[in-house]
C-alpha cells in the first residue's frame, strides 16, 4: 500500500478541488453519464484526454491503445465504438494521435518487438504504401510526424467504414468523425481536416446499405 501512498494522496487533494469548485459535482456525475465525444487516442501516458482539452470527468468517453489503431477486427475498440455510439449517442468521434508516437516510429523499422509487431502491422503497411512520400522529408523525425498525421487520417477512414457509424447515419443520427493530432512538445491540440460527418463523404466501394435493405 505504501507504493500507492502519492497517488493516493494527490487523488484526495483532487477530489477535494473538484468538491470544492462544485459540492454536488460527483452526486451528479453518479446518475448518469452523457458526453458529447468519443475519444480514440494512444495509450503514450503524455497524452492525457481529458486535460488536453480542458473536460472534466464525465465529458468524455475514452478507448485508448498503442498508436491509436482502429482494426475491424478489435472487438474491444469495436465495443467502445457501438457503445458510444448507440447508447450514449456520442456526437463527435475524436480520433486523435500525436506526434513522435513510439508506435509509428517502431512501425518504420525493421526490428522485432514482440506482440506488438503484429498489432502494428496495418501501419507497416501504410508507411510502405506512402514510403516515396515519406522519403521526402529530411529527417527521422518528420518522416515520423508524417506518418503519424496519415495514421490519424486511415483511423478516421476506418471507423466511418464501420457499420455502427454507417447505421447511425442511416438513421439520421448526428455523428462526426474527426481525424485530430497532439504535439507533446508544445501541448498543442491540432485538427487534421479530415472530418466525416456522412455517407456521401465515403468511397462508394464502403458505403453500405442499412440493414434490411440488400
Amino acid at each position: 500500500m505504501s507504493d500507492l501512498k502519492q497517488l493516493l494522496e494527490n487523488n484526495a487533494r483532487w477530489a477535494e478541488d473538484i468538491k470544492r469548485r462544485d459540492p454536488d459535482f460527483f452526486a451528479k456525475l453518479a446518475k448518469q453519464q452523457v458526453p458529447e465525444y468519443l475519444w480514440i487516442g494512444c495509450s503514450d501516458a503524455r497524452v492525457p484526454a481529458n486535460e488536453i482539452v480542458g473536460m472534466l470527468p464525465g465529458d468524455l468517453f475514452v478507448h485508448r491503445n498503442v498508436a491509436n489503431v482502429v482494426l475491424h477486427t478489435d472487438l474491444n475498440c469495436l465495443s467502445v465504438v457501438q457503445y458510444a455510439v448507440d447508447v450514449l449517442k456520442v456526437k463527435h468521434i475524436l480520433v486523435t494521435g500525436h506526434y513522435g508516437c513510439g508506435g509509428v516510429r517502431a512501425s518504420m523499422r525493421d526490428t522485432q518487438y514482440g506482440l506488438i509487431d503484429g498489432w502494428l502491422r496495418s501501419i507497416r503497411d501504410l508507411y510502405y504504401e506512402h514510403r516515396e512520400h515519406l522519403a521526402s522529408f529530411a529527417t527521422e523525425d518528420a518522416r515520423v510526424d508524417r506518418l503519424c498525421e496519415l495514421n490519424v487520417i486511415q483511423q478516421v477512414a476506418n471507423v466511418s467504414h464501420t457499420t455502427i457509424v454507417q447505421n447511425a447515419w442511416h438513421r439520421g443520427q448526428s455523428l462526426s468523425v474527426h481525424g485530430c493530432i497532439y504535439g507533446i512538445k508544445d501541448g498543442i491540440w491540432k485538427d487534421l481536416n479530415v472530418t466525416v460527418s456522412g455517407m456521401d463523404q465515403l468511397p462508394p466501394q464502403y458505403r453500405l446499405r442499412p440493414p434490411g435493405n440488400n
